[in-house]
Formats: C-alpha cells, structure tokens, sequence
C-alpha cells in the first residue's frame, strides 16, 4: 500500500532539534493550560467556565485536524510548522495586553490548534524520514519523550512566574503582572522552537501519478487496520483522560494531600518517560502489536484493582505500572499508522489520529464526571478497563499477514 520511501534520513542531530523544537512549542501550550484557568479562577469565574476554557485547548485541534495534515502533506515540514507558530504567538500574547477570560478562551484556541498543527508536520517529517519498521518504532520513541518532558517544564516555569514576577516588579504574589510575564515568556517558547528547526532540510515531495485520482483520507476508514488502529488509540488515549480524572477523585475520598495526589500522577508520568527513553534501544525486538496488545491487557488488569488499592503507596505502584503500559503505546501506534498508510496520506492520517484523541478529550471527562456521580467512580475505573480488555483483539488483529 505504501509507495518507495525518499531516499532520506533523520540523523540523530536532526531528530534532537526537531525533539528540542517540539518540547518548546508543547511547554508554551502546557504553561498556557496551567496559567489560563488560574487566571480565569482569580478573576472570579466559577468551575464550569475553567472547564470550559480547557476544552477549547482540545477543541481547536478537533477541527483544525484534517486540514493541518493536508497542509502538512503539500508544503513539508518548515511552512506548517512556521504557520503554527505564528498562531502560537499571537494567542500568548493577546493573554499579554488583555488578561481578560474572553481573551483567554482565543489564547486557548490558537495554542491548542497551534501545537497540534505543528506535531502533525512534525510526526510526518520524522515518520517519512525513517527507512524500516524498525527505525520507525526507534525514531517514534525518541520524539514521544518531547511532550513528556514539555509537560514538566511548561508549567512549572510558567508558575515560578506567576509566583514571583509580580513581587519582582513591586508587585505581589500571583497577581495580574505576574501572569503577564507568564504569559509572555510562553510567548516567547515558540520562537526558540523555530530556531531548532528552521535549518532542517525537507524531504522529497510526494508526486502523484498523472492521470490518478488523489487518494483521500476518509478512504483510509474503508481498510479493517485502519479503523482497528483508530478504535484501539481512542481506548488507549481514554486510558490516559480516565486516570488523570479518577486519581484525584479516589485520593480527596481517602483523605490524601495534594502533595500525595501530585507524587500518584507524578510517578505516571515518570514511569510513561522511563519506558520511552528505553523503547529505542529495543526497538529492533519488539513487534507493534505484541506491545499494544500486552499493554492493553495489563492496562485492564490494573484498572480492575486500583479502585482497592487504598494507601498512597499501592496506588503509587499501580501508577507506574499503568505509566510504563501505556507510555510504551504512543510509538508502536505511530510507527504502525506509518507502515499501513500511503505517503501522500501521512499527514492527514496523523490529523485523523489526532483528531479522534482531542475529540474523546473534550467530551470524556464530562462523562467521567457525570458516571462518577451516579455509579461511582470505581466503576468508570471497571468499565473503562473492561472495554480496553476487549480492545485488545482489535490491537492483535494489527498484526501483518505475512507474520
């Protein structure tokens, strides 16, 4: 189904910067997201308006999706990301001048379409760039620590400057000129991102044959592995939404600090980076559909018993157990859509992905919530798992028929 991939190949230097650029534009998104709402909060809106301002970050990327990754298929790497950082900018800065919440749902929209925009020119880059299977699961690997690592340094830079900027200036802690100069510097994140990658040379366009209809990505859901790959990354990405929902529920019904809440969700997403810096240097023994099948049935197994574990430490370990299944996830599905999708459909394939994920974002956790209060959140935990352990045909079924 694929054409002859270009004769072209990431080197490890060109896949550091793309991974350096990648973490600066996700910091300033993940900076936003933490600064935005506590903004939103000290300006007197209410829980619903914070939860509304958060879906907008995954709203964007529902409908800029598609097009992003037909974008990205035409013009390469260098002009959608260019594009998306624009975007990125503007949105910080309108939180600059006008720290308002009405302006805070645009910067949300603009950081949110603008960090998807750019991972998918930048998934299609590197996934087109690899050889085999092999330097594709590798490759993969490398670039899905960048959000990890974005998700730490984002936010807690934008909260030293939230802290401390307004008493620098002469003001106080936490007020408006300290979100400012929050605001400012995830302004100036994106920036760094285009210097990381403005050099990276583009890969040979993909050139249609005269005379064929250009494929088009909604063709792609008439193939069985396509449609196995969607369901199985939508239950795999509802594994994510769901723990980072529950956790804090348990941990508030059990009486645990937020400091202990943190440390459980924390050493999720340690666990999720450890496996991620590991995978590449096994890349060449590991088989796409042994890893996703396996780590949706520890992934079941393990959303079965949390809801009994009762004490900070067993719910701790069954954290980095769950974080080293589902971290392992992202690369083999990536590296999977890669092989069973044609290049002139990569970056629209990717949109589709990405598309799906933000989808379940935005509309999940309000179910979460709504069967938390009426059955328990024991039981989201049980169904959720149930269904994952039933997913997990669908991921073996990926497997290639000639193996």
């Amino acid at each position: 189904m694929n054409e002859p991939t270009p004769p072209a190949k990431a080197t490890a230097g060109a896949l550091a910067r793309l991974i350096a650029g990648q973490i600066c534009l996700h910091a300033a998104m993940a900076g936003t997201r933490m600064a935005a709402p506590l903004l939103a909060l000290k300006l007197g809106y209410g829980a619903l308006s914070v939860g509304c301002l958060l879906a907008l970050f995954s709203l964007m990327q529902v409908f800029l999706a598609i097009p992003a990754g037909r974008y990205a298929d035409r013009h390469g790497l260098r002009r959608p990301v260019g594009m998306a950082l624009l975007f990125a900018v503007s949105g910080a800065m309108l939180a600059v001048l006008w720290p308002r919440f009405e302006v805070l749902c645009i910067t949300a929209l603009c950081m949110g379409g603008a960090t998807g925009s750019a991972s998918i020119a930048l998934q299609r880059h590197v996934g087109r760039a690899a050889h085999d299977a092999t330097e594709l699961k590798r490759v993969f690997s490398w670039l899905a620590i960048g959000p990890a690592v974005s998700n730490f340094f984002g936010p807690v830079l934008a909260g030293l400057l939230i802290d401390h900027a307004g008493v620098w200036l002469g003001g106080t802690a936490a007020d408006i000129p300290g979100f400012r100069m929050a605001f400012l510097f995830m302004a100036l994140l994106p920036l760094l991102t285009w210097f990381w990658i403005r050099h990276t040379q583009e890969l040979a366009p993909v050139v249609h044959p005269e005379g064929v209809a250009k494929p088009q990505v909604w063709h792609l859901l008439r193939e069985p592995g396509m449609r196995r790959l969607l369901l199985v990354n939508w239950l795999l990405s509802s594994c994510w939404d769901v723990h980072t929902f529950v956790v804090p529920v348990l941990g508030h019904e059990r009486a645990f600090s937020a400091s202990v809440i943190g440390a459980i969700l924390g050493s999720f997403a340690v666990a999720a980076t450890c496996v991620r810096v590991v995978m590449p240097l096994l890349a060449a023994h590991l088989k796409e559909w042994v890893v996703v099948s396996c780590a949706m049935l520890v992934t079941a197994v393990l959303f079965g018993v949390y809801p009994w574990m009762h004490t900070p430490l067993s719910m701790g370990f069954c954290s980095v157990l769950l974080g080293l299944a589902l971290g392992s996830v992202q690369p083999m599905i990536m590296s999977t859509l890669h092989q069973i999708t044609p290049h002139a459909l990569h970056g629209q394939a990717l949109g589709l992905r990405l598309m799906s994920i933000n989808l379940s974002s935005v509309l999940m956790p309000m179910l979460f919530g709504t069967a938390g209060m009426v059955v328990g959140v024991s039981v989201v935990f049980w169904t959720v798992g149930a269904a994952v352990a039933l997913g997990s045909r669908a991921a073996w079924l990926l497997r290639p028929p000639s193996n």
